[in-house]
């Protein structure tokens, strides 16, 4: 089954004549991590919460693997979608296994393969089933708590996965690491998944692309990390990356044969040579902006040898560095421009 998500022309108008979404337009495409970020009532967690209908919309079309999901049984399309928020939800008095495994029980699996599936998703999510699952949630950290929350929403297999700010009660050490082990689960399942976050970081860690909304559920910007952070399409987007759009895009550049310096008679490794025991630690090609300057900041050499299949192709200094980086804001920049409605395709149906 296709599990693309599509928003067409939707838009939520409340009661009260607050427009929460304004025409929106965008597709999460399969397999896809898509990060909604922007300021406090742009409408992002009302478009996620729209895509399950938790919230109804006012107009316009959401389409699940091209069906429109208005005309299917609510209850029946939650059950087809993981739902994950940032307090967890998690039900007090039923142990660890006993929520991971409350979406099955809905489904009936017999408990063989409930159980199963239980122990399964606590190993994925770095928690021993046999330590873990007999414990209840006041037993658990914050962190560990995400953790059987992720492991919950992910039970009955869900083609798409709803996120809503799933980090954001985690102590800042912790949600690095839980996003680092998402993303590899992500990866790893294929799952799609819809991101909203308030964190730029969160996002640009995260996500293959990024939407970005401004108050009114208008969309700014739909594009993948780098291009929103080196060429944001509005001043609005602009406001929200901030003045530190090049230090982020050290996470995300990567460094190329044409990045480096040639090794000279000077390098302490020659060009097409292999390391010597002993060496100080070398760069591999590929690496991000971030590595790169975490070993230029070790060495008291001011140069770092990168090699690709430990064979040293070439020296990264800082002026290397640096000049990568702009050739990085340089591309993004001066892709061609697209208007956030062009960037999704036709949708279905």
């Amino acid at each position: 089954m296709a599990t693309s998500i599509g928003f067409e022309h939707v838009r939520k108008v409340y009661a009260d004549g607050t427009v929460a979404v304004d025409d929106l337009t965008l597709e999460v495409n399969e397999h896809e991590l898509l990060a909604l970020v922007g300021p406090s009532g742009c409408g992002k967690s009302t478009t996620l919460r729209m895509a399950n209908r938790l919230v109804e919309p006012t107009s316009g079309r959401i389409l699940l693997g091209g069906e429109d999901v208005t005309h299917v049984d609510a209850v029946g399309l939650r059950r087809r979608m993981g739902y994950v928020i940032q307090h967890v939800g998690l039900f007090p008095h039923r142990t660890v296994a006993q929520n991971v495994s409350t979406v099955p029980q809905l489904l009936r699996w017999d408990r063989a393969r409930a159980r199963a599936r239980v122990s399964e998703l606590l190993e994925l999510v770095g928690l021993d089933p046999d330590v873990y699952g007999r414990r209840y949630p006041h037993e658990l950290s914050g962190g560990e708590r995400q953790r059987v929350g992720v492991a919950r929403a992910l039970a009955a297999d869900p083609p798409v996965l709803l996120m809503d700010e799933p980090f954001g009660a985690v102590d800042p050490v912790g949600r690095r690491r839980l996003q680092g082990e998402f993303r590899r689960i992500q990866r790893e399942l294929g799952t799609t998944v819809m991101l909203v976050t308030h964190d730029v970081d969160e996002a640009v860690r995260l996500a293959d692309r990024i939407a970005v909304l401004s108050p009114g559920g208008h969309l700014e910007q739909l594009a993948d990390p780098v291009q929103v952070l080196a060429a944001p399409a509005s001043p609005a987007v602009a406001d929200l990356v901030g003045t530190d759009a090049a230090v982020r895009l050290l996470s995300l550049g990567r460094l190329r044969r044409s990045d480096l310096a040639p090794v000279t008679g000077a390098a302490s490794v020659r060009a097409g040579a292999r390391p010597q025991a002993g060496e100080p630690a070398v760069l591999e090609l590929g690496s991000s902006f971030e590595d790169g300057f975490a070993a230029l900041a070790g060495t008291e050499s001011g140069s770092v040898a990168v090699t690709e299949h430990g064979v040293v192709v070439g020296v990264l200094d800082a002026g290397h560095l640096l000049a990568a980086l702009r050739r990085v804001m340089f591309d993004a920049q001066h892709a061609p421009v697209t208007s956030p409605t062009t960037t999704v395709g036709t949708l279905p149906g």
